[in-house]
């Protein structure tokens, strides 16, 4: 009987150190999960992205702290080609493969901000390039789900963000002027290419009070934010752009 006692005590014991370790595994698993979507906290360039994000983007009004916190880890060098590392952090565009270009800082966290992240999110990003803002996009978002028209950059930008960890990256090859139905309705939707108009399928892709940020323009563009309410959309025009022209259906709706 003392024997049976002393099992029964020994199981109780190990049952509650179980669920402990559980619990205190999950809480671990929670607490980490910032980190495991940010897997970029490289010393190299640090002081340089605490500088860019200063002096470009915090003195010109953006003030998300969730955006500024995924501009400083995310190492722009990285995705700009090997003879433009050096320029990777200054206050411009810079050219990328197949004669694209990668935004200026201030406009890939302008465009984030707009869109009102807070973490959880579902966004759709239309024109991956190199991967950069689906990477900034990836730090704040729970999923990203990004297009790119152009094969050669879409693998390029799919086997850099695998290598860097973003398990919470999807890329495809396509045409993007129809948006990814298969994974609609998304909480937000960012255009890093211009087309002369705004594309249909996109917005209704947008869940209720979901946000469009899109340039829209031929020689002269507009950065825009649609938003969608129960009335319909709502769209304001943020301040003048320069984006490369969105190809593929665009054009072809546009003419």
């Amino acid at each position: 009987m003392k024997i049976l006692s002393i099992m029964l005590v020994f199981l109780i014991f190990i049952t509650i150190s179980c669920a402990e370790n559980k619990k205190q595994k999950s809480e671990i698993q929670k607490e980490s999960r910032t980190t495991e979507k940010s897997p970029t906290e490289l010393t190299q360039y640090t002081e340089e992205r605490e500088l860019m994000v200063k002096n470009q983007i915090i003195r010109r009004g953006v003030e998300d702290k969730l955006v500024l916190e995924a501009m400083k880890k995310v190492p722009r060098h990285k995705f700009v080609l090997d003879k433009y590392e050096s320029q990777a952090y200054e206050d411009t565009a810079l050219p990328i493969d197949e004669n694209q270009t990668i935004s200026q800082p201030y406009i890939v966290a302008l465009m984030t901000e707009l869109i009102n992240l807070k973490g959880g999110e579902k966004v759709l990003e239309i024109g991956t390039g190199s991967g950069y803002q689906a990477a900034v996009l990836a730090e704040i978002a729970e999923e990203v789900y990004t297009i790119e028209i152009i094969d050669a950059l879409a693998k390029k930008a799919e086997k850099l963000l695998m290598e860097m960890g973003y398990e919470n990256i999807k890329v495809k090859s396509g045409d993007g002027y129809k948006g990814w139905p298969e994974y609609a309705p998304f909480d937000a939707v960012i255009v890093t290419a211009a087309p002369d108009h705004v594309p249909q399928p996109l917005v209704d892709q947008l869940k209720e009070g979901g946000r469009l940020v899109i340039p829209v323009g031929e020689r002269f563009q507009e950065l825009k934010l649609l938003v969608k309410t129960k009335e319909g959309i709502k769209e304001e025009n943020v301040l003048p752009v320069r984006f490369v022209p969105m190809t593929g259906e665009a054009q072809e709706k546009g003419k």
